[in-house]
């Protein structure tokens, strides 16, 4: 039975806040609002918070650097060079990184990395730790923000039999014993809620819409709890119901069983009546947490390749392949560029809280100002890169696969990953670019971007293991959102070729953005699969497929 999963929760739409610019003489970064500390050169902070001498500012603060050496850090450094960089990653240094990670989790009561928790704070003081050894090549800071924190636990039997189950996030507490009733279709409109819901226990399928529609609609209808079964087999990756509160009606009691189960219940019920017993115990409360954004003080600041995975986990368990792989990997990468210059900045972000819905790399996007958003010509995004029977899978940015693409420049961040796969002998599939983890916000914002992804929960397929390797009918990652996410659960193979993959890119738009069109926040991108609209941010697919919907 699952504690706590992970989750999306509603987030301020971008569309007003990306395209208005900040007032006059006030930087896009407000010290008087974000006062997680600014740190450069060893210090933290200025004058109480005030605005930082010239020259020495968050990542797109006006700078020195900007104006007066667009190509280079200070010390006289070679330009990057991607097969040295490349090189430079070493198993070695990702396997220590991985276990210090493993650490900041296994060194506090709940073993786990969650927002807000020991383990958090351990894991942002290990990434700052390492930045603090180059002083003079990143500027960074720890941008706070406040997220609705939502832990659980719950369970349900049917005849006194326990049920395999998660609970949703954010669903409301409470014990009840009703009969079940099937809900009609998917239980995506109000019409598929019968009478008899009233006083019930909501039966739903899982599909075509978020659970938290699922959850309000049977609220409004009476019940007095919903179990969403799902609609493919295999193990649950848990689910959200999204920020309260929903227009279509409150939440109620709401947990995920499997696909066995559900239709075992629906089988009963052809025969007669079937009651439940089910139970939910729920805290949710605002947290603070902070994101970490550190940049090369060197290279074309008004030019920025982005780069981020989220330093989270899941209630669960340590999250090292989840997202601790993305983020070791990032991490490496900006060290062993430390030796090099640049001509474009590089940002290396960490998002907070992005499995409770994205909500770090959300606060960081509507927090840009129009003239910041242009500044970042790519945003590339790394999200579990080690799972143990992985995939290579590169976000699919010209749609071609998916018919989901992202602003222009994605379809050029793909191709060029494909490119490095290809030459280095090694295959890759697309994946669906939904907008369901941390570059969500980004496309929002108009703002190109791609990634990598080794596979969450989904099986592997025959054609996929001819592929890659690894075993057909398991899925690419049996630990994700679970206790055994842990150290023995990453795959180094993938590990190591998806950081010189981080590295190849980081070294080719840290010289040039040459094939990436010049940036156009203007140009917005809509992602809603089966027409399902994206409540504030989500990342069922991981893309994390069963989160949302």
């Amino acid at each position: 039975m699952a504690r706590i999963l992970a989750i999306t929760a509603g987030a301020a739409c971008l569309a007003n806040t990306a395209s208005a610019a900040s007032p006059p003489g006030k930087p896009w970064w407000d010290p008087d609002h974000d006062k997680g500390g600014w740190k450069h050169h060893g210090g933290w902070g200025w004058g109480g918070w005030g605005k930082p001498p010239k020259g020495h500012g968050p990542p797109g603060y006006p700078t020195a650097t900007s104006a007066a050496s667009p190509t280079g850090t200070a010390g006289g450094l070679p330009l990057v060079d991607s097969e040295a960089l490349q090189a430079s990653i070493l198993e070695e240094n990702l396997s220590e990184k991985a276990l210090e990670l493993q650490e900041a989790a296994y060194s506090t009561p709940n073993r786990n990395r969650v927002f807000s928790s020991p383990g958090h704070a351990n894991t942002l003081d290990l990434i700052t730790g390492y930045l603090d050894q180059y002083p003079d090549y990143f500027s960074y800071y720890r941008q706070p923000f406040t997220a609705l924190y939502s832990q659980a636990s719950g369970y349900f039997t049917v005849d006194g039999v326990n049920q395999s189950a998660a609970v949703f996030e954010y669903s409301p507490s409470g014990d009840v014993s009703a009969p079940f009733v099937a809900v009609n279709n998917l239980g995506c409109e109000a019409g598929d809620y019968p009478e008899e819901v009233d006083g019930a226990i909501a039966l739903i399928s899982r599909g075509e819409c978020e659970f938290g529609l699922k959850s309000s609609l049977a609220g409004a209808a009476g019940a007095v709890a919903a179990v969403v079964y799902n609609n493919v087999e295999g193990t649950l990756g848990g689910g959200t119901l999204g920020e309260p509160p929903r227009p279509e009606g409150p939440y109620v009691p709401s947990l995920f069983t499997t696909l066995e189960n559900g239709t075992a219940i629906l089988n009963a019920l052809d025969a007669g009546e079937v009651t439940g017993d089910l139970f939910v115990n729920s805290v949710i409360e605002n947290r603070t947490t902070y994101n970490i954004i550190a940049q090369t003080v060197g290279g074309d600041q008004s030019n920025v390749l982005a780069v981020g995975g989220h330093s989270d986990s899941v209630f669960a368990g340590p999250g090292i392949n989840d997202d601790g792989s993305g983020i070791i990997g990032i991490l490496e990468t900006a060290l062993q560029l430390s030796s090099y210059s640049v001509n474009n900045a590089v940002r290396f972000c960490f998002w907070s809280a992005e499995e409770f819905g994205l909500l770090g790399s959300e606060h960081y996007v509507t927090n840009l100002n129009a003239s910041e958003v242009e500044k970042i010509r790519l945003y590339l995004n790394f999200d579990m890169i080690a799972s143990p029977n992985y995939m290579f899978g590169i976000y699919d940015g010209d749609g071609s696969a998916f018919n989901l693409s992202g602003p222009p420049g994605s379809a050029q961040a793909e191709a060029f990953f494909e490119d490095w796969f290809a030459s280095n002998g090694l295959n890759s599939v697309p994946t669906e670019f939904s907008g369901r983890s941390d570059y969500g916000p980004f496309l929002d914002a108009g703002i190109p971007a791609g990634g990598l992804f080794t596979g969450a929960e989904v099986e592997k397929t025959e054609e996929e293991a001819a592929l890659f390797g690894g075993t057909a009918g398991v899925a690419f990652d049996p630990n994700y959102h679970q206790v055994g996410d842990n150290y023995t659960n990453l795959n180094f193979e993938a590990f190591v070729a998806n950081t010189k993959a981080i590295a190849a890119a980081v070294a080719e738009y840290g010289t040039s953005f040459e094939s990436i069109p010049a940036g156009n926040s203007t140009t917005k991108v809509k992602r809603s699969p089966s027409g399902v609209k994206r409540r504030g941010s989500s990342h069922c697919n991981h893309d994390h497929p069963k989160e949302l919907l």
